[in-house]
């Protein structure tokens, strides 16, 4: 039997789960398991389960058929456990490292409590800390083990599960559960705490509470459901009615409930305001039935509250309350005129269309900060075309880019008048980045974010752990991405890291990425088309080398000596180069762009038509890997800074480990996997194999008639993803030279 069981509910949380079971495993104390719950997740939160469970003896994981809400999945989880202690741990949230060994070496020195208490910290999107502002009451000075009679002052902590262990046999020997609805740790913890013969505390934050910035937090849910606090309050003075010793609790548990009561209705965000007087008469109904004989109320103005409650005076709350919103109201105003005077700045025109009607059949796209016609939004805008004619689509541009968008698309130049008025008005926008600060999202707006790759290094908030990286302004981010209604995932790696980076509301669709699509249907036909376009010669082999950027660099710093990489790789090899504008014809290099052997193609509109012309990609840690992977052709990685660029910008995996092919880290070893077949070896083809399926979920053509059917034409249930093992990518130039002779 294992020291620790960990029981761990999962509920559309694919973008935490991962960094939770992270978070255990990584323990130096390694006797635990661990019981994961999916509670019929409609997300990939079970997936992401049976993953860590397939990599871990220590995980097993229980599927429920319906869902069933946190607390009946924790008891599922209980009824499975085999530890000697039960811990709970929410799926958003993580433990610190050292934790489980500080637990269990607190269990041992205090001769297995009943319940040990250790404390929590609580940590917000924006990298704020603060521990649980009663800490204090966790100090380990005197007795190491107590009842609650020798320190009642515990009941003033936040009555939560997951900051404490339970002795599973203490638990079975009084039947503990936990019931269904919100609020359901209350039960649970005022049960336990008074029953438990022994109790220790553990002076250390064990548990990191992360405090989601948008949803995750059912209290947080304008809903009637709220009113399943007074339910709870019924089980608690149930269990103390059936058990006469401990009457003595009768008062503090009554304080505790009012308290409890007070606290719902004065928090924003959970009552309809419709139900606010039906909540405080029931309230006040509870108050009087339970009104322990002799129970003195607080001092001051929480006493006053308690009085009104007696008093069932709903008038006279509102009367206090209104005095105290004075001042909230003053705080709402000056945001309010601080947005007033932020609309006036976008001009007198664009503040007349916003008042406008909004146009059903305009759609505006715009992809990397208005610089041309590529990526996921020309694919949607392609298709939009195809399935929905009548809709009129607008790309948005800057005006030294405006020839970069093919001829008979309809432009706007980026902070013209046309562009402000098609901004007011559109019923759609869609990105592959964030439109500017001054755009305004309308109510009927629906804003689709396509993102423009899987992520390797780190985005969104985990940025602000890579200071040297980013000067970014996570408030001015999480603003951007709150107009988002939809995202865009081409595999769930990709999904998980959205919803954790970008904690906003708006739903994630997993379609594949549209700008793909054209790597799974292309024909060899197309694939002679762009190798000849590129004046690439018939039988040559043609390696894309494409670097990705280096925020820790001034100024571009070529990584490889791309004169002396081609004269050694020979005639037969051309190098496809798509990186910066260093890469001018000077000397040597020039005499090999005029022969052809290396071909800039950086300025280049569309890098998928470079994808379908190369027989193998080049890069280091950019995301055209995880796009080429679709086509199943080989993949190099050339990393000679790996360290160095994972330090500084971070990232999700470790590349070195899990790569798609070859690796090579100097271009010495670049030069002798490239000369020789290792770039196409059968090793190369196993991790490319392995790298597929974790990359390639979605991506199977159809990407973009799956975003549009969703987003414009409103239908709600998506295409089916074709598996990976059925999809046949576009044929490689050497299948397309043979499809041509054949012909």
């Amino acid at each position: 039997m294992p020291r620790l069981t960990l029981i761990v509910p999962a509920y559309n949380v694919q973008g935490y789960i991962g960094e939770c079971l992270d978070s255990v495993l990584q323990q130096d104390f390694t006797d635990f398991e661990i019981i994961g719950i999916d509670d019929c997740s409609p997300d990939g939160s079970g997936a992401i389960l049976d993953t860590y469970a397939e990599r871990d003896a220590r995980i097993r994981v229980l599927h429920l058929t319906e869902n069933v809400g946190l607390g009946r999945a924790r008891n599922a989880g209980i009824d499975e456990a085999t530890g000697d202690y039960l811990l709970f741990l929410d799926s958003d949230d993580t433990l610190a490292p050292g934790s489980l060994a500080a637990i269990a070496a607190r269990l041992d020195a205090t001769d297995d409590p009943d319940v040990l208490i250790y404390d929590y910290t609580r940590t917000y999107w924006d990298g704020r800390l603060l521990r649980n502002k009663r800490a204090e009451l966790l100090d380990e000075s005197g007795p190491a083990v107590f009842s609650l009679a020798d320190r009642p002052q515990l009941l003033d902590l936040l009555q939560i599960v997951w900051n404490k262990a339970y002795h599973r046999d203490f638990v079975a020997r009084h039947g503990f559960r936990f019931p269904p609805g919100y609020y359901e740790d209350a039960p649970w913890t005022y049960s336990s705490l008074i029953s438990a013969r022994s109790i220790a505390v553990l002076d250390r934050s064990c548990v990191l509470y992360r405090q989601r910035r948008e949803g995750g937090n059912i209290l947080r849910t304008v809903s009637r459901k709220h009113f399943d606090v007074f339910d709870q309050y019924d089980r608690v003075f149930a269990y103390l009615d059936s058990r006469p010793d401990l009457d003595v609790w009768r008062p503090a548990l009554f304080r505790k409930m009012v308290d409890h009561f007070l606290t719902v209705l004065e928090k924003p965000g959970r009552l309809p305001k419709n139900t606010r007087a039906e909540f405080f008469h029931r309230a006040a109904k509870e108050y009087r039935s339970r009104l322990p004989e002799g129970f003195e109320r607080p001092l001051g103005g929480r006493g006053y509250k308690y009085a009104l409650l007696g008093l069932d005076s709903y008038p006279a709350l509102v009367g206090v309350t209104r005095v105290n919103n004075v001042r909230n109201r003053a705080q709402l105003g000056g945001r309010a005129r601080a947005g007033r005077a932020k609309r006036a700045a976008l001009g007198m025109f664009y503040k007349s269309q916003l008042h406008m009607p909004l146009d059903e059949n305009l759609a505006v796209f715009s992809a990397y900060w208005g610089r041309g016609y590529s990526c996921n939004p020309a694919a949607i805008e392609a298709e939009l075309g195809r399935l929905a004619p009548d809709v009129r689509r607008v790309w948005a541009v800057r005006s030294e880019h405006r020839d970069r968008v093919p001829k008979g698309v309809d432009t706007v130049v980026v902070g013209s008048r046309e562009y402000w008025s098609v901004m007011a008005r559109a019923k759609y926008l869609t990105n592959n980045v964030n439109f500017g600060d001054t755009v305004i999202k309308r109510e009927g707006q629906i804003h689709l974010q396509t993102h423009h790759g899987t992520p390797l290094k780190t985005m969104g908030l985990d940025q602000a752990q890579f200071p040297a990286s980013t000067s970014m302004d996570m408030e001015k981010l999480l603003s951007r991405c709150d107009r988002w209604d939809y995202s865009l995932s081409a595999n769930r790696f990709s999904t998980t890291v959205w919803e954790r980076v970008y904690p906003c509301r708006y739903t994630s669709l997993e379609t594949g990425y549209p700008r793909n699509d054209v790597l799974l249907n292309s024909t060899a036909a197309d694939v002679s088309r762009a190798r000849h376009e590129l004046g690439l010669a018939d039988g040559s082999t043609a390696f894309l080398y494409a670097p990705t950027h280096r925020e820790y660099q001034k100024s571009f710093t070529p990584r490889l000596d791309l004169p002396r990489l081609a004269e050694e790789l020979g005639p037969d090899v051309t190098l496809l180069v798509r990186g910066h504008y260093f890469y001018k014809p000077t000397g040597r290099l020039a005499d090999l762009q005029a022969s052809g052997r290396i071909i800039d193609v950086s300025a280049h509109g569309n890098v998928e038509q470079l994808y379908l012309a190369a027989d193998a990609l080049v890069t280091d840690y950019s995301s055209a890997m995880f796009d080429y992977a679709n086509l199943d052709r080989p993949i190099v990685i050339y990393a000679d800074d790996w360290d160095t660029y994972r330090a500084v910008r971070g990232t999700y995996f470790d590349l070195m480990a899990e790569p798609p092919g070859a690796v090579a880290t100097s271009q010495e070893e670049l030069t002798s996997v490239l000369g020789s077949q290792d770039w196409r070896s059968q090793r190369s083809a196993g991790l490319r194999k392995a790298f597929r399926e974790r990359y390639c979920d979605f991506d199977d053509g159809r990407a973009a008639e799956r975003v549009v059917r969703r987003v414009f034409l409103g239908e709600q249930t998506l295409l089916p993803v074709v598996p990976l093992a059925e999809r046949t990518p576009a044929p490689s130039p050497a299948e397309a030279l043979s499809a041509a002779g054949r012909s």
